[in-house]
């Protein structure tokens, strides 16, 4: 493990910045997950700390499908902000206009309405607000395990109690259902005034675990009879980030949205979308302010996305190799650390490594951290950590990774109690 050397006096100010205005606790976690630097500069899949360390990125929440500072999608934004980096909202500004159709004709066409947001919850918020004046029902169907964010509309579909705690009395009225009760959502309709079904076809906060595609059909079909709308949340899995431009769309799924976010400004800028069928969207057109938003479509963001798109479609047959290569070398590190590693899930480029506690879990991320690797952990699962590496990795740096994985296993404790019931193992 990485001896800390003192913090520079740049890192000592921001973690007494962050103590003081931000958060004591958080300041304490980028303290020890650092080991007392901060993050300075990155490119690619790799960042740089100020105590002049690198390390590989294969986390950052799947933002950086294409690693930081992609030059492509660099250059567009510079191009951007040479020229208008912000909007009147009175005048049509042709980037935004521009990014709809490049997001539209990018899923195929067939949902060809887009409403742009900075983050996630601003997709889903709009998604379940259209469901709601469209159909004139209140109730949402949504899924245990779920995560769909923490703003009031979105939390009320997010399913972990952790961040609904305190909150029932204002929260929209949603029911949650059983990822493996095929019928749920049938009986659900048939009790009357279900706007929407919103499920993730793969949930990454719940620790990387898919949904079975027979029940997501029978959901779908279920809510097609009832006039019930249906709503994929792809913002984590989208872009190719398992494999798929749209896991529902390539599922044939009968969804009105699908939404999409974390990578869609390239790994530059935050932008997300809601991207719909004309029935969903209709509230929208016969009132354009119905839900709006003053950064909404924001040029600069939206600079990003079309050649996002593209630099991601370039990259597509890569990430299948790098895929297979975690596949493999995810297998072969469960069974080398069998007392340790209680299951391995993944698909296309994100990937969940079960560990048997809480405590255990945590120390790993740390130790990945001081070694070389960032991932990001399962907010709803903490015994999951995710590993979730970029397009732009090589093979090189897939086998560094888990190298350096295997080193920070091999040195935990081993858990309390090794007579666990253990999950299978599910992997691509």
């Amino acid at each position: 493990m990485h001896t800390a050397a003192a913090p520079s006096a740049a890192a000592r100010m921001a973690f007494t910045y962050v103590k003081r205005h931000l958060s004591p606790k958080q300041a304490l976690s980028g303290r020890l997950t650092g080991n007392g630097a901060v993050e300075v500069s990155a490119s690619g899949c790799h960042v740089e700390l100020s105590d002049g360390r690198s390390a590989l990125d294969f986390g950052s929440y799947a933002v950086t499908i294409l690693g930081h500072r992609h030059p492509d999608v660099l250059d567009a934004v510079h191009r951007q902000l040479d020229l208008m980096p912000t909007a009147t909202r009175l005048l049509t500004n042709p980037v935004t206009a521009a990014a709809a159709a490049a997001l539209a004709a990018y899923l195929g066409g067939a949902l060809n309405r887009v409403f742009f947001g900075a983050n996630g919850a601003d997709a889903v918020e709009a998604a379940i607000k259209l469901a709601r004046l469209a159909s004139g029902r209140s109730r949402i169907v949504a899924v245990q395990g779920s995560f769909h964010g923490k703003s009031l509309g979105a939390l009320a579909l997010t399913h972990h109690e952790r961040y609904r705690g305190g909150l029932q009395d204002v929260l929209a009225p949603v029911v949650h259902v059983s990822p493996d009760d095929p019928d749920a959502v049938a009986k659900e309709c048939a009790a009357g005034d279900v706007a929407a079904l919103v499920f993730e076809p793969l949930q990454g906060e719940n620790g990387v675990r898919p949904l079975d595609g027979e029940v997501m059909r029978a959901w779908c079909a279920a809510a097609a009879q009832h006039g019930t709308f249906v709503v994929a949340d792809e913002i984590q899995t989208g872009l190719r980030r398992c494999g798929e431009p749209s896991l529902a769309l390539e599922a044939g799924l009968p969804v009105d949205a699908v939404l999409l976010g974390k990578s869609l400004g390239g790994g530059v800028l935050p932008l997300s979308a809601a991207v719909c069928g004309e029935r969903l969207y209709a509230p929208l057109l016969a009132d354009p302010t119905i839900h709006s938003a003053t950064f909404s479509g924001h040029p600069l963001a939206c600079a990003a996305l079309p050649v996002a798109l593209e630099a991601i479609e370039a990259s597509a047959a890569q990430g299948r190799v790098l895929a297979a290569a975690m596949e493999r070398g995810l297998a072969r590190l469960r069974h080398e650390h069998a007392h340790l590693v209680e299951g391995v899930r993944g698909k296309g480029l994100l990937w969940g490594l079960d560990l048997p506690s809480e405590d255990l879990t945590a120390k790993l991320i740390v130790r990945l951290a001081h070694g070389g690797l960032l991932v990001s952990p399962c907010m709803s699962r903490p015994t999951t950590l995710r590993l979730m590496p970029p397009l732009v990795a090589g093979a090189d740096e897939v086998e560094q990774a888990l190298q350096i994985l295997s080193s920070a296993l091999s040195e935990l404790p081993g858990p309390t109690s090794r007579n666990r019931p253990r999950d299978p193992v599910t992997l691509g």
